[in-house]
């Protein structure tokens, strides 16, 4: 008698087929519970909108295109069958998106429509099919990586990018998964279409997209909670962590949710970096241009794309931060370990990280400053895209353990009526931040020009000019924009090693400040407008902008007298370290 094939998804075949139990649907209904409880899912009426304006959107991109046609002067037999169709990608197209999730959007369109026709004519376009006033904060950003259009629609956040395929026609039932279409486009085209197709292909590849939905909303959240879950700064990213559920959902085809998340955590947390997460074979494809290169072998913690080309999505993470990963996994691998065993429940393992409240004694304030708002939403975006190479050039120290970026930026402004008050902001001080005014996160603002800087795309973006500074009665007025970058650094206690980061820090530094576009040797830095210094800071000295209402902060050590005299000891604190001069001044490093 032949043996019944298995159904394999994957690489492998399935660790079980075995459905789930009592005890494993009650912990997936307790799951889901919490999720809800967390705000995790959006109501019924704002997923309603986001359909109207996705609809608004297509009608935009038939009306769009036709108008191209039309310039064109192109037959009424073309216009009328050019077509044009808007995909999903991102959390949205995964359906984990939830309330203030923005839908990111690629608008495909014929051979004939290209992107300069996009960003001069879509927005107007737009604006004539679309609700009166219902567009709002429209930025087109067209000379970055991936040029992008950002926007809130009827309240709504919109990421647009478009390509355009070698195709005379976009019909509404085309879809994006035959590799062919990727002949003859540019780079910028094959990178607007590959989040589509990779978004897709992970769809594709889970046995149940409502076990793996659930599991990926459980491991989003905790991510986000524990500070883990950001790509430029060295962790993964939402494309990667949807690739590590993928991969246990392929092992465990029939589990529920709350089985995803455990399995998560037991096999990710023993998994043998960098041995690569793969969720299928990886395909060779029609264009000899696109392969695998050498330097992928080197990555720490690689997590490869399944669609054609596949990429390294972690090709960012450092040996600290793949460290750190590691220990988060292991944290949330005991607690889900208790909530089976009735000891904890779901919402422990989405407690807030301790990264300013337990983490360190010792951190290095980045402190990226500019003279005007417009500027600094540039430079404080460069200045995120080095932080991960400071923390690359650490963990090269001996005597740094660990070098943990924070995976966000804290936002400033301060109003200073003299250059020393300025000076003063520039290493660090918060006395003159400005009345009536907020901290902001980074991750908040979803600004689209720091945004694009922040992924290192920002240098054909010019600087904008700062307004002369003003005086009233006499007195300076300086409005200062800052934003605060913080890296937690673990020292070695062996006290037999001397620890000197000043040469990191000031070439982190000139890495920043050489800001030359490609092909161009115009730095865009201007010491006039911005300014960048690395200052040490105690767990004890920081900002209280940085804690949560209730968090306790940590408090200065007290100092216990000795009866009998000592020889001076040496401290391994970052002061005894000759980090006097980790306040790097640009100009110093230029001497």
């Amino acid at each position: 008698m032949a043996t019944q094939r298995v159904q394999q998804w994957g690489i492998t075949p399935p660790l079980t087929l075995v459905p789930p139990t009592d005890q494993e649907l009650a912990a997936n209904d307790a799951l889901i519970a919490e999720l809800k409880k967390q705000n995790n899912f959006e109501n019924h009426e704002d997923t309603e909108r986001r359909k109207k304006v996705l609809t608004i959107i297509q009608n935009a991109t038939f009306e769009f295109v036709r108008q191209v046609c039309r310039r064109q002067k192109l037959s009424q037999h073309v216009i009328d069958n050019a077509g044009g169709k808007i995909f999903t990608y991102g959390s949205f197209r995964l359906g984990v998106f939830g309330p203030g999730s923005d839908i990111d959007t690629l608008v495909v369109g014929p051979r004939n429509v290209s992107r300069e026709d996009f960003f001069s004519l879509f927005p107007s376009v737009l604006e004539s099919v679309a609700p009166p006033n219902a567009i709002e904060e429209l930025t087109p950003v067209s000379d970055t990586y991936v040029p992008i259009i950002k926007m809130e629609l009827c309240g709504i956040s919109i990421d647009l990018i478009y390509t355009r395929l070698m195709l005379a026609e976009v019909p509404r039932n085309q879809t994006l998964n035959d590799m062919n279409l990727l002949i003859g486009l540019g780079e910028v085209d094959l990178r607007c279409l590959n989040g589509t197709r990779v978004t897709d292909e992970i769809l594709e590849l889970v046995p149940q997209q409502k076990p793996f939905r659930t599991a990926l909303r459980a491991i989003k959240l905790w991510a986000k909670r524990r500070a883990i879950y950001a790509n430029v700064v060295g962790f993964p990213g939402g494309v990667a962590w949807a690739m590590l559920v993928a991969r246990v959902c392929q092992l465990y085809p029939k589990a529920t949710g709350s089985v995803i998340v455990w399995k998560f955590f037991k096999i990710i947390g023993q998994w043998q970096w960098p041995t690569p997460i793969i969720l299928k074979p990886i395909e060779a494809g029609p264009r000899s241009d696109l392969r695998i290169y050498p330097g992928d072998k080197h990555h720490k913690m690689p997590i490869i794309t399944p669609a054609y080309p596949s990429m390294c999505s972690t090709h960012n993470v450092t040996k600290s931060t793949r460290e750190i990963v590691k220990r988060e996994v292991a944290r949330g691998g005991d607690i889900v370990g208790k909530i089976w065993d009735g000891r904890s429940e779901w919402k422990d393992l989405f407690t807030r990280h301790t990264f300013f409240t337990q983490g360190y004694k010792n951190y290095l304030s980045i402190i990226a400053a500019s003279r005007s708002k417009e500027a600094q939403q540039l430079w404080s975006g460069r200045v995120e895209s080095k932080v991960r190479l400071l923390a690359m050039a650490l963990d090269d120290e001996e005597t740094v353990i660990l070098a943990h970026p924070f995976n966000k930026g804290f936002d400033r402004v301060h109003e200073c009526k003299s250059e020393e008050e300025v000076d003063k902001v520039l290493k660090g001080s918060l006395q003159f931040q400005a009345k009536g005014t907020k901290t902001e996160t980074t991750d908040l603002k979803n600004d689209p020009k720091h945004g694009a800087a922040a992924q290192d795309e920002g240098d054909n973006i010019n600087m904008p000019a700062v307004t002369e500074e003003v005086e009233q009665d006499g007195v300076e007025h300086h409005r200062i924009f800052t934003t605060t970058y913080y890296v937690g650094i673990e020292i070695s206690t062996d006290k037999t090693k001397r620890l000197d980061i000043s040469w990191p820090i000031q070439d982190f530094s000139l890495k920043c400040t050489d800001w030359r576009a490609k092909d161009s040797n115009v730095n865009k830095y201007n010491e006039n407008i911005n300014s960048i210094q690395v200052v040490n800071t105690r767990n004890f000295d920081l900002p209280n902008d940085v804690f949560e209402p209730g968090e306790a902060r940590p408090t200065r050590p007290v100092k216990t007298k000795t009866v009998a005299k000592q020889p001076p000891s040496k401290k391994r604190g970052l002061e005894a370290a000759n980090l006097e001069a980790v306040d790097v001044v640009v100009e110093q490093c230029r001497s």
